[in-house]
């Protein structure tokens, strides 16, 4: 038997099913890894926590391959939209979008926009048919222009950007923030242009929900300040949830609410974006998954 058709093999969902852009039926291995890291996790050993733990740098690599970059480039999230917040909301200037994005691409450009008290703007541009083009971005170009957020796959039409001319269009000095969630894992891509991609398995991948990423190169890395990067990765000063003073218990008030902090305690924290405190990683992501400040987009814009 060939190895292709032992993969062809692993498509044991029913005969028909062509929604692949929308959900990718969990394959056969990934159901059994995940069951399997269940059972680990559910002893509480150290050795078992620790086998679990191997599967970010695992998963880091399988990323990094796909890609063509270093795993040490690549962050684990809980899905593509937290990835697209941790770049943009990391930015100052003006960043350049169609009108026709999907949500997770508009709505947190907007939305870091208001965070940031509009240090971070919204070129808007409506190109014809929702393509983005180097000519429509070209059109949009100025000096306060810092980056450009593209989907590299449109949701609607299927249109695929062409990512080299982009950077062309762009040039080396601004950024090219890429969404590659309707593209990653079918198409052969030559993501070398672009400055950060993010990515989700839960369609052409069949690895479920909870299996997102977004790769940093390191211009980018230089470019963009994170307001957290996550419980094993450095922590800046300014949004380290180590430095805020631990709430004091009140009279009339409960142990819970004493151990909540209030947005008055948050503030002393000094988040440069949403002056709250990072938060400890939370829901399905993995323990590399960095941890959105709590003035994000909602989830409902998420994918």
């Amino acid at each position: 038997m060939s190895t292709f058709q032992d993969y062809v093999d692993t498509f044991d969902n029913e005969s028909g099913y062509l929604n692949w852009a929308a959900f990718g039926p969990l394959s056969p291995s990934v159901r059994e890894e995940v069951f399997a890291d269940a059972d680990l996790l559910g002893n509480g050993r150290p050795s078992s926590l620790s086998l679990v733990w191997e599967r970010v740098g695992q998963a880091q690599e399988v990323v990094a391959e796909l890609l063509g970059g270093d795993a040490d480039d690549v962050t684990l999230q809980p899905s593509s939209t937290h990835g697209l917040m941790h770049a943009l909301y990391g930015l100052s200037g003006a960043v350049i979008a169609s009108t026709a994005e999907f949500p997770s691409v508009s709505l947190t450009l907007e939305r870091a926009s208001t965070a940031s008290d509009r240090a971070l703007t919204p070129r808007w541009i409506t190109p014809d048919d929702g393509r983005v083009t180097p000519d429509a971005v070209a059109e949009a170009l100025d000096d306060e222009v810092t980056a450009l957020a593209v989907s590299h796959v449109d949701f609607r039409t299927g249109y695929r950007v062409d990512l080299a001319a982009l950077r062309e269009a762009i040039g080396p000095d601004r950024l090219l923030i890429v969404d590659a969630v309707q593209s990653f894992g079918v198409i052969d891509v030559d993501y070398s242009a672009a400055d950060v991609v993010v990515g989700h398995g839960y369609k052409w991948l069949r690895a479920g929900r909870g299996s997102a990423f977004a790769w940093f190169s390191p211009r980018a890395r230089e470019r963009i300040s994170p307001c957290s990067p996550g419980s094993p990765g450095p922590r800046p000063p300014a949004c380290s949830w180590t430095s805020s003073p631990r709430p004091r218990h009140r009279p009339g008030r409960t142990r819970s609410a004493a151990r909540t902090p209030s947005r008055r305690v948050a503030s002393r924290s000094g988040c440069a974006t949403c002056a709250t405190p990072a938060s400890p990683r939370s829901r399905s992501a993995s323990p590399s998954t960095s941890t959105p400040c709590s003035r994000s987009p909602t989830a409902t814009a998420s994918r």
